[in-house]
């Protein structure tokens, strides 16, 4: 299998910065779950699935039972777009 690329824009960076701000003791369960995303973003752990109704266009990776990212998800391309990080309410808003 072949590894992707994340891409990280503007956007997620800033919501990320300000979501560590908040959770720091996240950050190395979110480092793991970057470096599984690169290798296999079908790994079990990540529990990837698609998203309904309005964000039907995304995909939910989960950092935890409680943090979620959620990502334009390309397998054609090999690319990983993260779009939102946060509580199951937040990445979904």
């Amino acid at each position: 299998m072949s590894s992707y690329a994340i891409i990280f824009t503007k956007s997620y960076s800033k919501k990320s910065k300000m979501f560590f701000q908040k959770h720091p003791e996240l950050l190395k369960k979110y480092k793991k779950v970057l470096t599984l995303i690169q290798a296999n973003p079908f790994h079990p752990s990540l529990r990837l699935h698609k998203l309904k109704g309005k964000l039907k266009s995304l995909h939910s990776i989960s950092i935890d039972m409680s943090y979620r990212i959620t990502v334009d998800f390309y397998i054609e391309k090999n690319l990983v777009i993260p779009i939102a990080i946060g509580s199951h309410d937040e990445a979904y808003s």
